[in-house]
């Protein structure tokens, strides 16, 4: 059974195969009404959503297959006590792909173990967001002409920043990366990110300010400073605000620079760049009910798997991550795997204690 958990998941062939299709339906969507006729795709959004939610809406939709699911938990059997394991076993039951988008990292994974259908990640807290990952490659590759030998500026939070975690991932896959890594101390990437681009042999700087990098970059990749993903509502005020672009900033960037955001923006780009020429955010946007739509018609046609492998059953979490999927789902079984030397959660990527 073929998942899209983490970027990661997919060759670089079979990411160009996803992106040449892509192409196509961006060229000549009528091509493509009826491919997936007659499938059904689950969208299980346990957190809030617009873009994700509605763009993997449209894209089946335009597909010609049909679309159910829920975007509150508290409407669904989840508000009285049902497990993970239950609610994919039986929504896979009805639907041929199921989209999930959840406050829990490793969420996805835990998922793809129970269900007779592909599991794409929508978002699992601050983990990976691989099909923003699609949206973002679509984007840089229409526009630029390629990816490989980028230089890309990653600016805002890039602890939780699932779309920049993913994003780094994606990036091994390409040629002569050039990262540089904007962001105050407290919201530097996770050290499982640096030991991931270290044993990829990605070369990345980190820095705090903004102004200093921007004229080497070909794409700026802003990111809002998320306060849904912050135990502490001081950190949060601390860092809230301290990275703002503005139209007088991009003076100094080139010409051609993409600006780029996962959205949803609060403050951190200020809307007199919306005018500007290299703003490409919206068209970012579009780009990703493409990318979904092929991504979709690659993993809705599988058949179905009607005999799930059985999974160990957990006792209790071996990850201390209070965000990882394995607290609130203590049958889950005990996975690990190495980053580096470093033994990591196979659910959440945390590094074991």
């Amino acid at each position: 059974m073929r998942h899209l958990i983490d970027f990661g998941d997919l060759a670089r062939e079979e990411w160009d195969a996803l992106y040449a299709r892509a192409s196509q339906i961006i060229d000549d969507p009528s091509r493509f009404i009826d491919v997936c006729r007659g499938k059904v795709s689950a969208n299980l959004f346990y957190e809030p959503s617009t873009r994700t939610n509605f763009s993997f809406q449209t894209a089946m939709l335009r597909l010609g297959g049909t679309v159910f699911g829920f975007a509150d938990p508290n409407s669904s059997s989840v508000a009285k006590g049902e497990t993970l394991k239950d609610t994919i076993k039986m929504v896979s039951g009805y639907a041929d792909v199921i989209v999930m988008r959840t406050p829990w990292e490793g969420a996805a994974k835990a998922a793809s173990l129970y269900s007779h259908v592909p599991v794409i990640n929508a978002g699992d807290g601050g983990h990976m967001h691989p099909t923003q990952t699609m949206a973002d490659l679509t984007t840089m590759t229409r526009l630029l002409g390629g990816v490989d030998g980028l230089s890309l500026g990653l600016c805002g939070d890039l602890k939780n920043g699932r779309t920049v975690h993913s994003l780094i991932k994606a990036m091994a896959k390409f040629k002569n990366i050039q990262f540089f890594l904007i962001s105050p101390r407290e919201l530097a990437v996770p050290e499982y990110m640096r030991v991931f681009m270290k044993e990829n042999g990605m070369r990345f700087t980190e820095v705090t300010g903004l102004e200093a990098v921007i004229p080497q970059l070909d794409v700026l990749y802003m990111t809002r400073i998320q306060k849904e993903r912050f135990v502490d509502p001081l950190e949060y005020e601390r860092n809230k605000g301290i990275y703002v672009l503005t139209r007088r900033k991009l003076d100094r960037a080139k010409k051609d620079m993409l600006v780029m955001h996962p959205l949803p923006r609060v403050d951190e780009i200020t809307v007199d760049v919306d005018d500007d020429p290299r703003a490409v955010y919206f068209q970012q946007a579009r780009y990703g009910m493409f990318a979904r739509m092929a991504l979709l018609e690659h993993l809705a046609l599988q058949p179905r798997e009607e005999q799930v492998p059985s999974v160990e059953i957990g006792t209790k979490p071996v990850c201390s991550n209070p965000r990882c999927i394995t607290q609130t789902q203590p049958y889950l079984p005990p996975l690990v795997k190495k980053v580096g030397n470093i033994d990591c959660c196979g659910f959440c990527d945390a590094a074991l204690r």
